[in-house]
C-alpha cells in the first residue's frame, strides 16, 4: 500500500471512529462509497490484470468518502489535499549545508592553507566519529530508533499542526485523532527521509568546502603552513601521514611529503606555488574519500529504504476496522476474537452476546476463542503460562472484566500489564455491565452506579495504557460497537 492510499485510509478511520452519531456521515454514506468502492476496485484491479484485494478496496472507498466530506465542507477538502509535513526542508537543508560548507573555510583559513586546519579536521573528524555511531547502533539488538526526537518527528511528519476552523466538531475530533495517530505510524518512514536529508546535508557541506578550497585557488596564490603550540614536526608528520594516506592509496598521482618539508612549513617559513597546489588536492581527495563518498551512500541506502517505506506502507490491516471492511467484500480470512476472562464465568447467554459483539466488531464471519477464566488474585505469569501470547491466525486478544467488581491494580491492573507487554499487537479491553446492572435491577440511582463505576474503570484502563470498550453481553446491541468505534488496539510499528 501506498503512502497516501495509507494516509487516507487513516485520515477516514479516524473520522468514522469519531463520528458515533453519524453527524458527517450517515449510514447510506457508508454504505454507498463501500458498494462504489467495491466495484471500481474491481475495475482497477481488472485494468491491472490481477485479482481484486483489499488495498483497491481501500483506495477507492477512502477517496469516495474524503471527496464527499471535501464537497460539504471546503475547509476539510483543502486539509486532505494538502501536502503534510514541512515539504521545502529536504531540500533546503543540503542546499543551505552547501553554502556553509563553501563559508567556513574562507571564515577560518582568510590568507593561507593551514596544513593543521581546525575546519577541515573537524570535518573529517566528525565524519568518523558518525560512522562509528552508527555501526555500533546496528549492532545494538532491538535498537529501532535514532537520534531523532519524537517532536522532532512529528513536526516533519505532519507539518503545522492545527485543525481547521469553522469544522463540525467530529470532523474536527477525527482530524486531531488522525494526527496523533499518523504521526507514530509515518515515525519510520519519516526517520528514513531524515537520515537521508543529514546525510545528503553533510555531504554537501564537505562538496562546498572543497568547492571554496579550489575557487579561492584560481584567483589567489596559496600560502602553506603550520603552527602549535604543542605538536612538534615529527607528530605533525606522523598526523598528517595517516590522515592523507587512505587518499594518497586510492589516487596514486597525489604526491606524498617528508618530514623535512613539514619541518620547513613551520610557521610560514616556505611559501611555494607548487607546494600550495599538492595540499589543496590532499585534502580535496581526503574530503571526497572520507566524507562525500560514504555519506553519499549513506544517503542514497536511506533513500532507498524511505521509497521501500513510501511505496509498501506498512498499515496493520488486521486492525479491526480494516477487518471488517474485508470481511464486507469477503477478502481475507474470517477473524478470530482470543477472549480473556479475568475473574468472570460467562454462562450460555453471555457466551453467545460474545460471538454478537465479535460479529459487530470483526465481520459476519468473526469467530470467538473463549480461554478458561483467570481465578482472581492469581498470578498472571502462572494463569497464563500455556498461552501463546503472539499465537498465529489470532486477529484481536481482549480482556473481559466485569463491572460489578472493583478495579484493583495489584490484580486486575497486574494481569492487563501482563498481556499488554507480552501481546506484541497489544490488547483490548472489554467490561461487561451486565452483571452490575442485573444485580441492581431498576433501584434507585442504579443508572448513576453504573455511570460511576464505568467511569472508574475507563479511568482505570487509562492508566494502564489501554482503552476500555464496555458491552453488555445480555444485550449485545445495547452498546453498537459499529465501524472503527470499539476494540482499538495500538498500531504496529
Amino acid at each position: 500500500m501506498k503512502e497516501q492510499v495509507a494516509r487516507n485510509a487513516v485520515l477516514v478511520r479516524a473520522i468514522e471512529s469519531a463520528d458515533i452519531h453519524h453527524e458527517v456521515l450517515s449510514e447510506d454514506d457508508r454504505k454507498y462509497a463501500s458498494r462504489s468502492a467495491k466495484e471500481l476496485a474491481a475495475w482497477q484491479a481488472a485494468d491491472d490484470k490481477s485479482a481484486m484485494t483489499q488495498h483497491h478496496f481501500l483506495e477507492q472507498r477512502s477517496e469516495q468518502i474524503l471527496k464527499r466530506l471535501g464537497e460539504r465542507n471546503p475547509a476539510f477538502g483543502a486539509f486532505a489535499k494538502r501536502r503534510l509535513g514541512l515539504p521545502g526542508f529536504w531540500l533546503a537543508l543540503p542546499f543551505l549545508a552547501l553554502v556553509s560548507g563553501a563559508l567556513i573555510d574562507r571564515i577560518a583559513d582568510p590568507h593561507r592553507v593551514d596544513l593543521l586546519s581546525a575546519p577541515f579536521l573537524l570535518i573529517i573528524g566528525w565524519n568518523l566519529l558518525v560512522y562509528l555511531s552508527v555501526l555500533v547502533l546496528a549492532c545494538i539488538p532491538g535498537k529501532r530508533h535514532g537520534w531523532a526526537s519524537p517532536g522532532l518527528l512529528r513536526r516533519l511528519s505532519l507539518g503545522k499542526l492545527a485543525v481547521p476552523r469553522k469544522l463540525p466538531a467530529p470532523l474536527a475530533a477525527g482530524i486531531t485523532s488522525f494526527m496523533g495517530e499518523w504521526a507514530g505510524l509515518s515515525a519510520p518512514l519519516t526517520r528514513a527521509r531524515l537520515s537521508r536529508t543529514v546525510h545528503l546535508a553533510a555531504a554537501c557541506f564537505a562538496l562546498g568546502a572543497i568547492a571554496s578550497l579550489y575557487a579561492r585557488g584560481l584567483l589567489t596564490q596559496y600560502v602553506v603552513g603550520w603552527e602549535s603550540t604543542f605538536l612538534d614536526a615529527s607528530q605533525v608528520h606522523t598526523l598528517l601521514s595517516w590522515l592523507f594516506m587512505p587518499a594518497m592509496n586510492v589516487f596514486p598521482f597525489l604526491q606524498g611529503f617528508s618530514l623535512a618539508e613539514i619541518e620547513q612549513l613551520r610557521f610560514g617559513r616556505v611559501v611555494a606555488a607548487a607546494s600550495g597546489e599538492r595540499w589543496v588536492h590532499l585534502y580535496g581527495a581526503t574530503l571526497l574519500l572520507l566524507v562525500v563518498l560514504p555519506r553519499v551512500l549513506l544517503a542514497g541506502f536511506a533513500a532507498w529504504r524511505a521509497g521501500r517505506l513510501a511505496n509498501s506502507f506498512p498499515l496493520d490491516l488486521d486492525q479491526p476496522y480494516f477487518r471488517k471492511l474485508a470481511d464486507s467484500i469477503g477478502a481475507g480470512s474470517p477473524a478470530l476474537l482470543r477472549v480473556l476472562p479475568y475473574s468472570y464465568t460467562l454462562d450460555e447467554a453471555r457466551d453467545r452476546g460474545l460471538w454478537s459483539i465479535a460479529a459487530a466488531a470483526l465481520g459476519a464471519q468473526a469467530r470467538v476463542q473463549l480461554r478458561p477464566a483467570s481465578a482472581y488474585g492469581i498470578d498472571a505469569k502462572e494463569a497464563l503460562r500455556d498461552l501463546q501470547p503472539d499465537e498465529a491466525g489470532i486477529t484481536v486478544t481482549a480482556v473481559l472484566f466485569s463491572l460489578s467488581a472493583t478495579p484493583e491494580k495489584e490484580n486486575h491492573g497486574a494481569f492487563l500489564d501482563y498481556l499488554t507487554k507480552h501481546v506484541r499487537r497489544g490488547v483490548a479491553v472489554l467490561v461487561d455491565e451486565s452483571p452490575l446492572t442485573e444485580r441492581i435491577g431498576s433501584q434507585s440511582g442504579s443508572a448513576e452506579r453504573v455511570a460511576e463505576r464505568s467511569t472508574l474503570w475507563r479511568q482505570f484502563c487509562s492508566f494502564h495504557g489501554t482503552s476500555a470498550t464496555f458491552v453488555n453481553l445480555l444485550e449485545p446491541g445495547k452498546y453498537p460497537i459499529e465501524l472503527g468505534a470499539g476494540l482499538r488496539l495500538p498500531e504496529l510499528r
